[in-house]
């Protein structure tokens, strides 16, 4: 077996230059972060809320003062367009608020009724939490985790994606001069085999991950073996349903912002779009329209629409995708070729007449590549779009918001959303069903994902 490489080194992918080289940490460093964390929490927990919130909003400021250095930084790791960047770091802002106002509020003792002279439900942190996390927003999927769990008294040892580990360092960064402990919250440079030994490592009480579907598999497994609870934001595939008397107008304007935002690479992304037989060809014709107007080229500039993929071998297999749902029947309605030049970029692509079963409706595609699917009525667009194995995040477009919650009820999905664009907001919890995971991040769930409710009975 060869020898484990003992250093990953980041780079633009809309050049394809060298960024920075991170050294991996040894097994002796690890050993002492872990030390840290457990150390770190004892402290930590017995902080007041008050003490906590003060300090988290601290970072917030942070986040938002620098956002604009934040938002470069995760532009030049993986090529978000610039101003999607500096939204991201914006609501990363947002989460840390929301905790600080909330946390005391979400945690509190609850009173309960039996007959003992009291008896009530306490939520105590569990400890040390490890996080694993993506590199497609490297901020806000980090912030989403570490702003609940802080508050609720845990401490974070984030894992980060090995070509967005700038942005790990920088998200430490702000909360060492926020005010916390160097160990209420660290990023570890490891391997697989390493991250392996730390979520089975006792020091560590519970584990998030953020991910495919492949990865929630390996790191849910080890989790359970160590016997340690898990929460799993996976994969998605779901539904942009068009019904009939949707608004078009809008329905093709969100819906191009849905399929592309973040260059086509979001778990909650549009990515089938199940479309009304009397609209569908209507739909298609000003859908692919407006594809092609997008503008692809330098995330750095205000004009672009479309940054590149995050690395070329992503980038090359969703072209192979593409390439297989086309031999599989799908019509290729624009884009699906790879262009030349520096940078892992890749064009709005549409398949149309994309069926059950193919490539383009069963996978998910991370990238910019939106899948068109006819529905003969109502009943048969809820089926196809609950004909998929991931269950995350989809959408109903139709003028009538009762026909949109009754359609949006039978849809089988972590969220639905009514005339708008799929997204995740601090105030509503957030995960998915099937393949997409389990657990929920965000609101009043998302902080008591990793405490202990304890119950006591006092006679």
């Amino acid at each position: 077996m060869p020898p484990r490489p003992d250093s990953v080194t980041t780079r633009n992918p809309a050049t394809g230059e060298t960024l920075d080289t991170y050294r991996r940490l040894t097994d002796d460093e690890t050993d002492a972060a872990l030390d840290r964390a457990a150390e770190a929490f004892e402290a930590h927990r017995q902080t007041p809320f008050a003490v906590r919130a003060e300090a988290m909003r601290r970072a917030a400021d942070l986040l938002d003062e620098g956002a604009e250095v934040h938002g470069a930084l995760m532009t030049r790791e993986m090529g978000k367009p610039l101003d999607q960047a500096v939204a991201e770091a914006r609501k990363c802002a947002w989460v840390c608020r929301y905790y600080a106002e909330h946390a005391e509020g979400f945690l509190q003792d609850e009173p309960r009724e039996t007959d003992a002279t009291r008896s009530f439900v306490a939520y105590e942190p569990l400890g040390p939490v490890l996080a694993v996390m993506p590199w497609n927003f490297p901020y806000w999927q980090t912030l989403r985790f570490a702003a609940p769990t802080i508050m609720a008294g845990g401490v974070g040892l984030l894992k980060h994606a090995d070509n967005v580990l700038g942005c790990a360092e920088a998200m430490v960064d702000v909360f060492r001069q926020a005010g916390f402990d160097e160990g209420v919250f660290q990023w570890l440079n490891l391997d697989h085999e390493a991250t392996a030994r730390v979520i089975a490592d006792d020091r560590v009480r519970a584990v998030t991950l953020t991910g495919s579907s492949r990865a929630g598999r390996s790191v849910g497994s080890q989790a359970g073996q160590a016997l340690k609870p898990s929460l799993l934001e996976l994969g998605g595939s779901d539904a942009f349903v068009v019904l009939a008397d949707a608004d078009l107008d809008r329905a093709v304007e969100v819906g191009v912002a849905a399929r592309t935002q973040n260059n086509g690479q979001s778990c909650i992304a549009a990515k089938r779009f199940i479309l009304e037989a009397p609209i569908a060809d209507e739909y298609t014709a000003r859908f692919v329209e407006r594809m092609e107007a997008l503008t692809v080229g330098d995330p750095t500039d205000p004009d672009t629409d479309l940054g590149p993929l995050a690395r070329e071998d992503l980038r090359a297999g969703v072209h192979d995708q593409v390439e297989r749902a086309a031999a599989e029947g799908a019509r290729v309605l624009c884009g699906g070729t790879v262009p030349d030049g520096p940078g892992a970029y890749y064009p709005p692509t549409v398949l149309g007449g994309v069926g059950e079963g193919t490539v383009a409706f069963e996978e998910e595609i991370f990238g910019p590549v939106a899948s068109l699917t006819v529905a003969q009525d109502q009943d048969d667009a809820v089926r196809l779009a609950n004909a998929t194995r991931f269950g995350l995040g989809g959408s109903v477009w139709t003028r009538s918001r009762e026909r949109g919650e009754r359609v949006a009820r039978r849809i089988r999905s972590g969220a639905v959303f009514v005339n708008e664009m799929t997204k995740s907001h601090p105030n509503l919890p957030f995960g998915g069903v099937g393949d997409s995971g389990y657990g929920r991040e965000l609101g009043r769930p998302g902080i008591r994902a990793f405490v202990n409710e304890k119950t006591v009975w006092v006679e």
